[in-house]
């Protein structure tokens, strides 16, 4: 093509002062030319040569990977059939450098390798291509970060699922943080603000032996962090695969603590209600003493006393025994158990926190909230 013999024509400014020219090979790669790089390879030119960012051809071909960040097209339109064609070219130049025996494993900018780029352009199958010819999946950045710590943090499912079964560390924590991936994505997650949250990459990390109990440099569970950021879909979800709901931050700090401390939880009566049932023995103070910081405001005076007076109460026997059935049984499919039980035994079970969060007048309180604070 002319695009070949023009970058033949001009294969002897490799040899110019860096930054005065781009690189043939990485100007093949940057537009996802196989042949021409092919060419240029068989006729000596480098591929481990970097260019004036310090990216080589490797680095090239991944940054230039084609992703589509809008919704998705239909699979028969033109458009989803460029694109296609387009991903198809820079896994045959991807391939090729590999073939050609690239060092997989160099790290550019921020020591990124091209794993680390594959994630952070959503390149799925570049990461599938790059992990067969054993790139290494726990390599960390200058942020102490590995390639599954970045798919988590984005909730890419995908891309966790391939870096997971190709044998990444499921619950190494980030250098300077200790956060795992668990801890990322399931803040992430909790983050999000619509209704329905699709939490498969979170069950992807914890089918896989994510570890819901461990704490980051900072004494936080993931449990903790969703507490603390109210997301109860979050919260049923670690307790369904294990997390200890009885235990305490570094800090001292509980579950139910740590959500109160958080101002806006105060309108998330069904998680408080929740969190009152299932926390043993049960307490608003932490380790010293001290009551969450929202309760010392005048605005909560009124759900102090509220919560005050239920902790002095003692608990019967059948709430006893409804929390620590609850706490075993929610690891399994609740709606399975639906049905396998009888409606009263299962309301009995399940639903009891629904009880307590009528009992605390919620509805009240939030008004008195939205008026006063």
């Amino acid at each position: 093509t002319q695009m070949c013999q023009h970058l033949l024509y001009v294969r002897n400014l490799q040899n110019m002062p860096e930054g005065l020219s781009i690189l043939p090979l990485h100007l093949a790669a940057s537009y996802r030319r196989v042949k021409c790089m092919q060419s240029l390879l068989l006729t000596g030119a480098d591929p481990e040569m970097r260019d004036h960012l310090g990216r080589s051809t490797l680095h090239l071909v991944i940054m230039s990977w084609p992703n589509i960040l809008a919704t998705r097209p239909k699979p028969d339109s033109k458009f989803q059939t460029t694109v296609n064609s387009a991903r198809r070219q820079a896994e045959a130049c991807l391939q090729l450098l590999c073939q050609y025996g690239v060092n997989i494993n160099a790290e550019g900018e921020s020591h990124q390798t091209a794993l680390h780029l594959s994630v952070r352009y959503a390149a799925l199958s570049a990461v599938h291509i790059l992990a067969s010819y054993g790139a290494d999946l726990n390599a960390v950045d200058s942020s102490g970060m590995t390639p599954l710590h970045m798919a988590a943090g984005i909730l890419h499912k995908g891309i966790i699922t391939s870096l997971i079964r190709q044998g990444a560390d499921i619950n190494m924590g980030v250098k300077h943080s200790g956060n795992t991936p668990l801890h990322l994505a399931s803040t992430a997650m909790a983050m999000k603000t619509t209704k329905t949250l699709d939490t498969s990459c979170i069950s992807e990390l914890l089918e896989h032996g994510a570890d819901p109990n461990t704490e980051n440099k900072a004494g936080m569970t993931p449990l903790q962090e969703v507490c603390i950021m109210g997301n109860e879909e979050m919260v049923d979800l670690l307790l369904r695969y294990g997390a200890d709901i009885s235990k305490l931050s570094q800090a001292g700090e509980s579950c139910l603590f740590l959500f109160l401390n958080h101002t806006p939880n105060v309108r998330n009566s069904s998680l408080l209600g929740k969190l009152l049932s299932l926390t043993s023995p049960l307490t608003i103070y932490n380790h010293k003493g001290h009551l969450p910081s929202t309760l010392t405001l005048a605005c909560f005076f009124k759900q102090r006393d509220q919560l005050l007076k239920l902790i002095q109460q003692p608990r019967r026997l059948q709430d006893i025994c409804k929390k620590d059935i609850y706490l075993k049984h929610i690891r399994g499919k609740i709606g399975e158990q639906s049905k396998m039980l009888p409606a009263k035994l299962y309301d009995f079970v399940f639903n009891f926190y629904v009880l307590l969060q009528r009992n605390l007048k919620s509805d009240n309180l939030k008004q008195t909230v939205s008026n006063h604070c």
